[in-house]
């Protein structure tokens, strides 16, 4: 199955399926009536031939032995045969049991006769099971052709032959094959031409349809405003391509006004977590500043009004960093420019570990870092956030004894830099969308894991797109790698 395949052609587009399909039944068709009609022909003359050996009887092959005019042999001396009336190629043949005793055939051209015929024993046994019947029978002389004989009773007991040469009915038959082979092919040949015209022009609307299709997978349809291409309209509902492509403008209205909602919803959630942020901010640090005046205050406070305050200060602090979190990603999501400065990477892994190891001295910090300082063009406070983020999540989310190292590269078009720990790994449930906000694991992996907000690895993924880079996560139990690719200056 396999060898035949490769023979045969894949069509892998529409339009060459039904023109290799339209090709294909008007061949079987037109096969179907050439087999019919040669088959009728050849029956049909060969039914004309029994009927000539019907009125011809065995008046020939008779008159070889009870005599009858001469017949002059041009080869074995002298015969008689009556030939007259008979027409050239008869030939007559007498059979004693299985043994031929005369055999001759009507000659052609101006020389009427009859000329003896030299048979093989394969001629002779051929003739003699030639039913004695009365009917047409088809037999094959070496020393004549393909003879189409009738066998009668003769009246010594013996067996006459009599036949009519099919060599007219053959050469009938295959002019007719030839004739039919070169209509049918041409026949072919224009169909399949005028049927791929006919098929591209009627999949046209299907081809429009293709190419908006093709343009809409082409659309950044994630996110931001999008504009839909032209519709394909103009086509004829009452057809199946025409109702393909009008369920297809519908879908498309659909989609363009399911994106426009979206786009609106998005961006009253952006204005508001903007405006909710920055609104925030005052009343925070409010908040904080009364609860760190208040600790400071010299007269005697109560212990557990003590506790209470340093709660207020601790919890204040984290409120702010989840405003300036909140706040960050609604500018991102706007689209607000960073600062484009030459940033050295390898400064930034050096200083971003140093303070990683004061804030989590139980883990083992190492780094992997080039030989030559790998840049980059963007913001640097952001990237810096970038790593200290991972860090931090490194950090909290692991056991203490583990090793974390940081590595970076740079192939010359991209930096790669990577943060490695041999800790329990993300939980399955929480890996796919760990770079979406607010996603928190239920299941820490230590007991003092933080209660962050879940905003950190999201700001990360902001920040690299915002630089024009990417980052992704592989994880397993054993071996966590975080891996943010930026582009070199």
């Amino acid at each position: 199955m396999t060898g035949f395949g490769r023979v045969l052609p894949r069509f892998r587009t529409l339009r060459a399926r039904l023109t290799a399909g339209l090709v294909v039944l008007l061949a079987v068709s037109c096969a179907a009536v050439g087999v019919a009609a040669v088959v009728e022909l050849d029956g049909f003359l060969t039914g004309r031939l029994d009927e000539q050996l019907q009125e011809a009887g065995v008046r020939f092959p008779a008159s070889l032995e009870h005599g009858g005019p001469s017949v002059a042999d041009d080869h074995d001396g002298d015969e008689h045969g009556d030939t007259r009336r008979q027409p050239a190629g008869t030939f007559g043949a007498r059979l004693v049991g299985a043994d031929v005793t005369q055999a001759a055939v009507v000659r052609s051209g101006s020389d009427p006769g009859a000329r003896s015929v030299a048979l093989t024993a394969h001629d002779e046994r051929a003739l003699a099971t030639v039913p004695v019947d009365g009917r047409g029978h088809t037999v094959e002389l070496s020393a004549l052709d393909d003879y189409r004989v009738t066998a009668a009773a003769g009246k010594d007991g013996d067996v006459l032959v009599t036949g009519l040469p099919l060599e007219p009915v053959e050469a009938t038959v295959h002019r007719l094959e030839l004739v039919a082979g070169l209509v049918f092919g041409a026949a072919l040949a224009l169909t399949g031409v005028a049927g791929a015209l006919w098929v591209r022009w009627s999949l046209r609307p299907l081809d429009r349809v293709a190419a908006t299709a093709t343009r809409v997978s082409e659309l950044p349809l994630a996110g931001g405003e999008v504009a839909l291409p032209p519709r394909v309209r103009g086509t004829d509902t009452h057809s199946e391509v025409g109702r393909v492509a009008t369920a297809f403008d519908r879908m498309l209205g659909h989609v363009e006004d399911a994106l426009t909602k979206r786009h609106a919803s998005e961006e009253r959630l952006r204005r508001f977590a903007a405006d909710a942020s920055h609104e925030l901010r005052t009343p925070v640090a409010s908040v904080r500043g009364h609860a760190e005046l208040a600790l400071l205050h010299p007269d005697p406070v109560p212990e557990k009004v003590t506790r209470a305050l340093e709660r207020i200060a601790a919890e204040s602090a984290r409120m702010g960093e989840m405003v300036d979190e909140m706040l960050l990603l609604a500018r991102l999501d706007a689209g607000r420019g960073l600062e484009r400065t030459a940033v050295d990477l390898t400064r930034l892994v050096l200083d971003s570990v140093t303070d990683a190891r004061a804030a989590g001295p139980g883990h083992r910090w190492t780094m992997e870092l080039p030989e030559e300082p790998v840049t980059v063009t963007g913001d640097g406070h952001r990237l810096h956030q970038v790593l200290a983020n991972l860090l931090a999540n490194a950090r909290v989310h692991t056991p203490a004894g583990t090793e974390v190292t940081v590595s970076l590269e740079s192939d010359g078009a991209t930096a790669v830099l990577a943060v490695h720990d041999d800790g329990p790994g993300v939980p399955e449930d929480v890996a796919p969308g760990v770079f979406e906000r607010f996603t928190r694991a239920e299941r820490r992996r230590t007991d003092a894991a933080g209660g962050g907000a879940g905003l950190g690895l999201a700001i990360v993924a902001a920040v690299v797109e915002a630089h024009g880079g990417g980052v992704t996560l592989a994880s397993r139990p054993g071996a966590t790698t975080f891996t943010v690719r930026l582009p070199v200056s």
